[in-house]
Order: structure tokens, then sequence, then C-alpha cells
């Protein structure tokens, strides 16, 4: 089986070895607890802070003992467990809980669950909580990544999705009374968002992508335009040569190389890289474009990368034998102080 490979332009490529493996093991791996970005998280609170103080009835108590630094130690271990067998503790929801995203809206416990079952039954999902905690009097904030397989079609397209959850507790129960999904990946999030119906359905998007073992790596943030992930280390390989980019013209193959081009093996350590998508052959000219394009978001979201200079690419298809229109390839930049 021939090697996915990863070229870094202009001076040098990258190739992941493949391995004997049942498909691609592009998986999300073990949860991480890290501080918020301030600067989205403000804004995050911002909403928060409108939706807990809409009017609602059970609003402004008189006295209450509801314990919150107790229902964040419950979260963290409750939400865990939102799409697996033993689903969510429905006692400590509200009968008449609201629940919105920018898709879908519910307004009791039973919609609530069946929301969650369909989730099940179509899309496989897992979701991964970075981190939970208290941002109001009432209110709980969690920032989560939710990773799913769309089963009823043939090509099973994966649809990640990343943001926060507001969480209203209802002071005279101690139950949550609300639930509100926040995306990353949209502007609009009130229901009914168009923008957010389009977001998970490009991600439908056929692509063609060989069995081959890939590096794991964990989606902490999917922006509108680019994706951010922490990748654990993995074996590549590195070519260098005055003629590099034409060397590279398959997975495996290095038909125009000339003899005195050097191949050496090494080990990446791994870290935190922002990945922009795209489509068709990957020319020099397009992937210089692209990685511009992502050094330009980058910017405009306030992120360093570790060199502004460098940027490496993965190209998952033989662009002799596959049509460009379902080529999947990657631009991918190295960054530096990232949280979430």
């Amino acid at each position: 089986m021939a090697p996915a490979q990863v070229l870094s332009i202009p001076t040098a490529s990258f190739g992941f070895r493949a391995r004997t493996s049942d498909g691609p093991t592009r998986t999300i791996a073990a949860a991480i607890t890290q501080k918020p970005h301030n600067h989205n998280h403000n804004q995050d609170l911002v909403v928060g802070s409108k939706l807990a103080a809409a009017d609602h009835p059970h609003r402004r108590p008189t006295k209450s003992r509801v314990d919150v630094d107790q229902l964040v130690k419950f979260l963290y271990d409750d939400l865990h467990h939102v799409f697996d067998e033993q689903g969510i503790d429905p006692t400590a929801y509200d009968e008449e809980i609201e629940f919105r995203d920018p898709i879908t809206k519910y307004g009791d416990i039973r919609g609530y669950l069946l929301n969650i079952a369909l989730l099940r039954q179509f899309f496989s999902p897992q979701i991964i909580l970075h981190w939970v905690k208290k941002t109001g009097p009432y209110e709980i904030t969690t920032r989560w990544t939710a990773a799913m397989k769309f089963a009823l079609l043939p090509w099973k397209p994966e649809c990640v999705l990343t943001g926060t959850s507001i969480m209203t507790i209802n002071p005279n129960t101690g139950k949550f009374c609300r639930h509100v999904d926040l995306w990353d990946s949209v502007q609009n999030n009130d229901y009914f968002s168009i923008e957010g119906l389009w977001d998970v359905f490009k991600q439908f998007r056929f692509y063609e992508t060989p069995e081959l073992e890939l590096p794991k790596y964990q989606t902490l943030k999917r922006t509108e335009n680019y994706e951010v992930r922490k990748y654990g280390p993995f074996a590549a390989a590195e070519r260098s040569g005055e003629n590099l980019f034409e060397c590279v013209n398959s997975i495996g193959g290095w038909g125009d190389c000339k003899e005195d081009d050097r191949i050496m093996e090494l080990r990446n350590k791994g870290g935190i890289a922002a990945v922009l998508n795209f489509s068709g052959k990957a020319t020099e000219e397009k992937v210089k474009n692209k990685a511009k394009e992502l050094r330009h978001y980058l910017k405009k979201d306030g992120l360093k990368s570790v060199n502004n200079n460098s940027c490496l690419l993965v190209r998952y298809n033989d662009s002799n034998h596959t049509w460009s229109f379902v080529m999947r390839n990657e631009v991918l930049i190295w960054l530096q102080d990232f949280s979430i």
C-alpha cells in the first residue's frame, strides 16, 4: 500500500508511512482540559449572560441553595455518556427544558432526549469535553468537540462541530432548564440558521480517501474556514532536492526526481496546527495561495504560527488515478500559544 505524503513548501516534503490497517485511522484522541481562549470565551459569556437574563418564571428566587460547583462536577461525568448506551441522567433536567442550536429546537425533556437518540441512530457521534466551568450564578458553560459519521450515505462522511454549550439552572429545582449550543463555525447561532444548515450539509461532500494509517489528531476548534488540530507524534519521510515539487507527483511516486535527491526518515513530535482543506490537483501555485489564505485567517483570528514562511502539504490521492474534484488535500501550519 502506498503512503500518503506531506510536502513542505518550498524545500522539503513529508510522507506518512502506510501500515496495515482496516481503514483510515483519523480518530479523535482522549479529551484534554485547557484554559479557555479569552477572546472567543468572552463572546460566549456575553451571549450566555443574555440568555440567563431572559425573562423566565424560575430565574429570580428570593433564596436558593443550588450547589453550582457540584453541578459542574456532575456535568463532567454526565456529558461523557450523552451518546453512549448509558446516556445522560434525565432526572437532572427540567421537564420543560428548552434546547436549541442553529438548526434544532425543542421545548421539553422528551424532545431533548429524542434529539440525542436521533443523533445516535444516524450519526454515531463521539464527543470530547474540553472543559466545564461556572460562568454565572445559575449558569455553567462547557466547551466540546463532536464528531459524527452519517451512516445513510455510502461513503459515510464525517461531520465535525466544535463550540460551547450554555447550561442554565432553575434555582427553584436545582435542575437544568435551558441548554443552548453555540457553534464555532457559524456567525448566526440563532434558530433557524441557514448558515448552520449549510455548514453541516457541505461536510457531506465526497472525497476519495485511500486506506492509509494517518497521524492521530484531535480537532480542538473548527471554524468556517479552517480547523485547529492537536497532533500526536508521527513518523514522516523528508525528501529534499532542487526540483522538489515536481518530484512528488503521486502517493509513493517520485517520478521526476533527480538522482542526487535525498530521503531522510524522521520523527515529528506533533503539536497544534491550523489546517485548511481543499480539493483538486495540488499545483505549486495553488498550494502557495492556500497557505497564504490560511495565514490570512490566522492573522484575522489573532493566532500565531511557529514559522511565518513554512507550511506542510498533505496529499491523500494519486493524482494519476483520481478525479481532481474528489481529491483531498490539506495545508498545515504549526501554531504556538494556542488555547481554547
